[in-house]
């Protein structure tokens, strides 16, 4: 036996406290891991000794030590183990089971994440790929669809669809629905403007900007939601702010191209909320970005490349907060149409309770056929 085992063995017997040097070696866990645990209360030491600051550990609590290694391995966030920690043998093996099923459900939105990437890029790699012809003519084919939903008595959410812009809007507040139209409204001269790519994201920056200046004010919070898609040619510009969000159905799948700017999103990127959890959450509905004249105006921006046979999903989170990711993925798949597309999606709203207002769009990307008018885009 070496001299450490030797010292650990000492340390052990007849249930003495063990030093953070002896406790470190038999839990596998750093010193600086150790008073990083002690400090967030997850892993505290029984005996400090009041002159050294010194840290004493008594045997009985390596297992638990040995648990939070094991679950750091996992990749379990340092709030989430300390719930796992404080439970029963029998309900910490299911939070354990059902932390590893959200973490094998985000491998596989990451994967259909990095495939889109992967295709956006080479599309960008004219050696990898064969370009899109820049003189072929291109339009969308889309619809729009808003439904009050089976609860709510007003209708807060607004949709727009047309060959050159895609915008959905979820008001919120006593002036919320007014908000929303009057976001849409403030993009909608944009699909009529003969637009170079080059000048997409930032005219579309601009209409956003003004309707958040102009969103209307209230004694309660009031404003709205905004994702928009304005396109030239190939090139599309996404403007994002709120909970709404956009989808494009491709090849390699259904991707989700915006992120949550809420509370419970934030809760989930930090691991203090799973995203099964969300959906009841008492706060779900509060937004860390939005178009209100009281807050910042800071929305996501991104240029994307469309090619024909893609599909594209706007909508607000009436549809998400229901229907699951595989159902909307489903749907879109299946519906020949863009208008039979966000008729079936409301309808599984309906079939999910509807307890929120809907608004969703759908746009095909196609190529011009003999006769129809399309845009090259420049």
């Amino acid at each position: 036996m070496d001299g450490a085992h030797r010292r650990d063995e000492a340390d052990r017997r007849d249930g003495e406290l063990l030093t953070i040097g002896a406790f470190a070696r038999a839990s596998r866990l750093s010193p600086k891991a150790l008073r990083l645990y002690d400090e967030l209360g997850l892993l505290t030491p029984v005996h400090v000794d009041p002159f050294s600051g010194y840290r004493h550990y008594a045997p009985a609590q390596l297992e638990r030590a040995r648990l939070v290694a094991w679950l750091r391995r996992l990749g379990m966030p340092l709030a989430r183990i300390r719930e796992v920690c404080e439970l029963a043998p029998g309900a910490a093996a299911g939070a354990v089971a059902a932390y590893w099923a959200q973490v094998e459900a985000d491998v596989a939105d990451r994967r259909d994440l990095a495939a889109f990437l992967v295709d956006q890029l080479k599309r960008k790699d004219t050696t990898m790929t064969r370009p899109l012809d820049p003189t072929t003519p291109l339009t969308m084919r889309c619809a729009a669809l808003t439904d009050r939903g089976l609860v709510r008595t007003a209708q807060q959410d607004a949709a727009y669809a047309g060959p050159h812009l895609l915008a959905v809007a979820d008001g919120y507040g006593p002036q919320g629905g007014p908000a929303a139209t009057a976001a849409i409204k403030a993009l909608k001269p944009l699909a009529d403007q003969d637009l170079t790519a080059a000048d997409l994201l930032t005219v579309l920056e601009e209409a956003a900007r003004d309707a958040h200046r102009a969103a209307p004010t209230a004694d309660e919070p009031t404003g709205s939601t905004l994702t928009a898609l304005l396109r030239s040619g190939p090139r599309l510009a996404l403007l994002h702010i709120g909970d709404s969000r956009a989808y494009v159905l491709r090849d390699s799948g259904l991707v989700r191209l915006t992120h949550d700017h809420s509370l419970v999103q934030s809760l989930i990127d930090e691991g203090r909320l799973t995203p099964e959890e969300a959906p009841s959450h008492p706060q779900r509905a509060e937004l860390l970005r939005s178009l209100d004249a009281g807050a910042d105006f800071a929305p996501d921006l991104q240029l994307l490349d469309a090619r024909p046979g893609e599909r594209y999903l706007l909508c607000t989170d009436g549809l998400t907060g229901v229907v699951p990711p595989d159902a909307i993925r489903e749907t879109l798949a299946g519906a020949a149409t863009p208008q039979q597309a966000v008729a079936e999606l409301v309808r599984r709203t309906h079939e999910a309770g509807a307890p929120d207002n809907v608004g969703c769009v759908v746009a095909d990307v196609v190529m011009v056929e003999e006769g129809e008018v399309g845009d090259v885009g420049a």
